[in-house]
């Protein structure tokens, strides 16, 4: 149950349709950098257990306002809040996409419907009906996908393995920019994320561990399989949203079998954003302990969420923007046993989020970036990025020494 949940609350419909359109524009290649952040799962799996069974640590935020305080887990659940508000925009603009056109009336109300379907679920049964509707969610997302890869593969489209495996060019201009970027990110994204490690927390270490290394494993290859549409879409020389135009290539029956994935993938995602917002204030910053504050938590999480759907903003950046935001994680959880004062974790944090405005305004010098392509810019941000976190991490250890 834990490894279909975690799985499932990270193949969100930003997620799919993310890889379906770098499918469309790099091939195989395009799916496998977007996998590449499913490394996530094995680095949080490993260092949550070390931090349950060496640190007896109950949660994040107790490890992070033991070591370095409660300025530390302001700090940190600032960058929490960000990261679901973040979730809840860019996964209900998926599922917008396929009832109108952005800026139709199709599009904004389709967006508010499946919110507020989504959260009056979850208002009933908090995390428990989370996990649960994840899990009936992951057996429906696998029995829909394979009915697109069938499909796909059918003999009428002369579509073939063969074809998947040589789409697309192992180079830095199409696409390796990215998957070196998303394994870099890997080393701290997931920390910021309480969807993934409120469930580090809630069964054994040793099951926890196994779980989380099944997800890794299962949910990238989710990620590659769905990035078959793209390359499908790109032989077929497609332009626009891949998934949109496979589905509607091939009908009316496949294009429902596709808008049921981003509705499935989309409603598990949303509703551990709910909870996880919920459980942020009230459990781990202890505002308030009552089953109405929850509850009204996930109603403001909800609202404020749907804000951006109306600015036109946009999906992949809701990823590698974030994800460059809280590189100053790395050194925090890498070097979790390091004895490390209060303001290290405070220099290295605020130097991510340097650099991730440095990314969002194009201001980082051309000169210190060595390859080319799209994404090229993201992945020496975040190479130049983690160097000066880490430095600056253990330079105050290093003045005390």
């Amino acid at each position: 149950m834990l490894m279909g949940s975690l799985v499932i609350s990270w193949i969100f419909a930003k997620s799919i349709t993310n890889a379906a359109n770098l499918g469309l524009d790099y091939g195989l290649v395009g799916g496998v950098a977007y996998a590449g952040y499913y490394l996530s799962f094995a680095v949080a799996g490993v260092i949550i257990y070390q931090m349950r069974v060496k640190g007896n640590f109950t949660s994040i935020h107790h490890f992070l306002s033991s070591k370095f305080g409660k300025g530390a887990m302001a700090v940190f659940s600032i960058l929490i809040a960000i990261r679901l508000f973040n979730e809840v925009w860019s996964n209900t603009m998926v599922i917008g996409s396929y009832f109108g056109d952005m800026g139709t009336s199709g599009y904004y109300w389709s967006i508010l419907v499946f919110t507020m379907l989504t959260l009056a679920y979850v208002l009933k049964g908090g995390m428990s009906s989370s996990i649960f509707t994840d899990v009936l969610q992951m057996g429906l997302f696998a029995v829909l996908l394979i009915v697109i890869l069938w499909s796909i593969f059918s003999p009428e489209t002369s579509f073939t393995a063969q074809s998947m495996l040589t789409s697309g060019t192992w180079s830095f201009d199409m696409g390796l920019n990215l998957l070196f970027a998303a394994l870099l990110q890997s080393l701290s994204y997931p920390f910021h994320d309480p969807v993934m490690t409120d469930r580090g927390f809630l069964s054994s270490p040793k099951v926890t561990l196994k779980s989380f290394f099944l997800a890794g494993i299962v949910g990238a290859i989710c990620i590659v399989l769905f990035s078959i549409i793209g390359i499908y879409a790109q032989s077929q020389n497609m332009t626009g949203q891949a998934a949109v135009e496979v589905g509607k290539a091939f009908g009316v029956v496949i294009l429902l079998v596709i808008n049921f994935i981003m509705i499935t993938s989309a409603a598990s995602t949303l509703d551990s954003t709910f909870s996880s917002f919920s459980k942020l204030l009230s459990i781990d910053l202890n505002m308030g302990n009552s089953l109405k504050f929850g509850r009204w938590s996930m109603v403001l999480i909800a609202v404020l969420g749907t804000l951006p759907v109306f600015l036109d903003a946009e999906i992949l950046s809701a990823t590698t923007i974030s994800g460059t935001m809280v590189i100053g994680l790395t050194p925090v959880f890498i070097f979790w046993k390091s004895k490390a004062p209060k303001i290290s974790f405070h220099l290295s944090v605020f130097c991510g989020i340097l650099f991730g405005f440095l990314l969002i305004f194009k201001w980082f010098p051309q000169q210190m970036i060595f390859t080319t392509g799209k994404y090229a810019d993201l992945l020496w941000i975040n190479i130049w990025g983690i160097l000066c976190c880490v430095t600056l991490y253990f330079i105050p250890k290093w003045i005390k020494g």
